[in-house]
């Protein structure tokens, strides 16, 4: 099952609506579901809340180190209630994926994402799950630095919520340890609409 469940992002007002903070929005909307309220805790870097569940408890995280130090923070808290790396959930934004597009996976690189990366070396392993949030690409890499740091346009933001909406439905697989059935939820969200199918050209003089 899932233990820990993190949320990447930067603290403070100025950052709370960009791009790179997907993920946490994604724990907040965890946070309302869990019925829980995140809380600074300085042992372990960041604003933390405690669900108690069926299968135990639960520990929300978003990490107040900024994104390159995010490891420091999850680091703290799996290590202090001896959270395995493969059950540790890590959400954060995705520049492979489009808005209202999302994957599960577990392992793998970090793909230049400096949270990821930070992670990958505090806790000594590769081996968690990510909740990879797509947030677009700008096209240009010189260009990601600054486009990960602005404010999605409105119908970006909607379409990312509504992933995130999606994802939150598999919670209780998450938690009863079912990641096919959570995998099976966060892959059936809503996925961006095929173009309307062409009509087929009519012969010249024949009604269409």
């Amino acid at each position: 099952m899932i233990r820990l469940f993190v949320g990447l992002g930067n603290p403070g007002a100025e950052y709370e609506d960009t791009r790179h903070n997907a993920g946490f929005w994604y724990v907040d909307g965890l946070a309302r579901r869990l019925g829980v309220f995140l809380q600074p805790d300085r042992a372990y870097h960041g604003l933390v809340a405690r669900a108690n569940t069926p299968q135990g408890p639960v520990w929300l995280l978003q990490p107040q180190t900024y994104m390159n130090l995010s490891g420091k923070s999850v680091s703290a808290l799996a290590r202090f209630f001896k959270v395995n790396p493969d059950e540790v959930l890590v959400a954060h934004d995705e520049l492979d994926l489009l808005p209202g597009q999302v994957k599960l996976k577990k392992g793998g690189g970090h793909a230049g994402h400096n949270g990821l990366r930070d992670i990958h070396a505090q806790l000594g392993s590769p081996d968690y799950w990510r909740l990879r949030l797509g947030i677009g690409h700008p096209g240009v890499k010189h260009e990601v630095a600054a486009f990960v740091l602005r404010k999605p346009p409105q119908a970006e933001r909607e379409a990312i919520f509504k992933c995130i909406d999606q994802c939150l439905d598999a919670t209780e697989a998450f938690l009863q340890g079912d990641m096919a059935k959570a995998t099976a939820t966060v892959h059936a969200g809503p996925q961006r609409p095929k173009p309307p199918r062409k009509a087929p050209d009519t012969p010249t003089g024949e009604p269409a």
